[in-house]
């Protein structure tokens, strides 16, 4: 399966007032190499694991397998994790056709803010609440296996 999204920065909280569902979420990587990552996520009483394959030149696409495991069970692979955790809470917000997932991030990112849109195809037309701001598609600092190994509070602002 190929994953085709769009990452952009948040200007403001408006997004918490259009959202028509929150998910608290907390995840860790077994893998965190950018040419495969696998990760496991506990959102509110699920749990999934995840493998996503290198993005493409552009940034959109990239290759993504997802299967829903027991939550003890994720809990337990938790621990066998690389070091570092990702907490934050996912807001769904409707724009035209799409989704946005606005995730807030907490701990050692917190402070950061990031929306996401998956697309049927690269070319696909969005439509932008106002809340969003520049477009970091391509920029792999913000991907959350990144988030892991160099967090927010560091970076040089």
């Amino acid at each position: 399966m190929q994953e085709i999204e769009r990452k952009f920065l948040v200007t403001s909280e408006k997004y918490k007032k259009e959202a028509f569902q929150q998910i608290n979420i907390q995840q860790a990587y077994l893998n965190s190499h950018p040419e495969r990552t696998t990760r496991i996520r506990i959102k509110n009483n699920e749990a999934l694991i995840t493998v996503k394959g290198k993005s493409s030149a552009n940034g959109l696409t990239r290759f993504e397998w997802e299967k829903q495991i027991e939550v003890n069970d994720a809990k337990e692979l938790l621990k066998l994790c690389e070091p570092g955790k990702i907490e934050k809470t996912r807001f769904l917000v409707k724009s035209g056709k799409h989704v946005f997932e606005v995730d807030e991030f907490y701990a050692e990112n917190e402070g950061l803010t990031i929306a996401e849109v998956e697309l049927k195809n690269e070319n696909e037309n969005v439509i932008l609440p106002d809340w969003i701001g520049e477009e970091v598609t391509r920029e792999k600092k913000y991907y959350n296996s990144s988030l892991i190994n160099h967090p927010y509070k560091n970076w040089e602002v």
